[in-house]
């Protein structure tokens, strides 16, 4: 496996690839490194709205994305790009980036994957953010919670080779009281589900 620099794009990225999209400067003299990978569940049904609509963009899935910190001469050795001062870097408002679409970064043998963790127990950011950082029911949507507790989302970089199924953890969501109608022979019941 090789790692080239435009070998993909956000557009092109299909399930279980990974992208390499970024690398931005930060503090102490260290890189960012941004990954983005389509994950859908394994477990889950899929939509019939999502299949139905396939073709309009706001219905696809949107790749995940992580970040990860790292000192830039590990970088460069590891991906064979120069992430020094002398690197090909743009100045934009987010500060020095630059652009890598790697298609399915790899060392040693194995990829950079992405690795979904649910949990209950929020670092102190998500604590202090409920509002942004707790998992919602669309984007306004009610709180998903877990047993009572707030659900928070984690994604992070792991190293998987071809055979490694990457395992994610998804809490099962406390049920909602849903109004369902039920139709009979005869009539309409209202079920309700808890």
């Amino acid at each position: 496996m090789e790692n080239t620099k435009n070998s993909g794009s956000l557009d092109t990225l299909n399930l279980k690839d990974t992208l390499l999209v970024s690398a931005r400067k930060i503090s102490n003299g260290k890189l960012s490194l941004e990954f983005a990978e389509i994950i859908k569940s394994g477990d889950r049904a899929v939509s019939a709205l999502t299949l139905l609509n396939a073709s309009d963009a706001r219905f696809s899935g949107k790749p995940r994305r992580a970040w990860v910190t790292a000192e830039p001469v590990d970088a460069s050795n590891l991906f064979n790009i120069n992430f020094g001062d002398d690197g090909d870097w743009i100045m934009t408002e987010r500060g020095e980036i630059m652009e890598l679409n790697i298609l399915n970064p790899a060392h040693n043998g194995s990829r950079f994957r992405l690795q979904i963790n649910e949990t209950t127990v929020g670092t102190q950011y998500q604590l202090d953010n409920i509002e942004s950082a707790a998992k919602r029911r669309g984007k306004d949507g009610e709180f998903i919670t877990h047993e009572g507790n707030y659900v928070f989302s984690n994604t992070e970089v792991v190293m998987a080779n071809d055979v490694d199924v990457v395992k994610h953890t998804y809490l099962t969501s406390d049920a909602q009281s849903i109004a369902q109608v039920e139709e009979t022979e005869d009539e309409l019941v209202e079920v309700t589900d808890y």
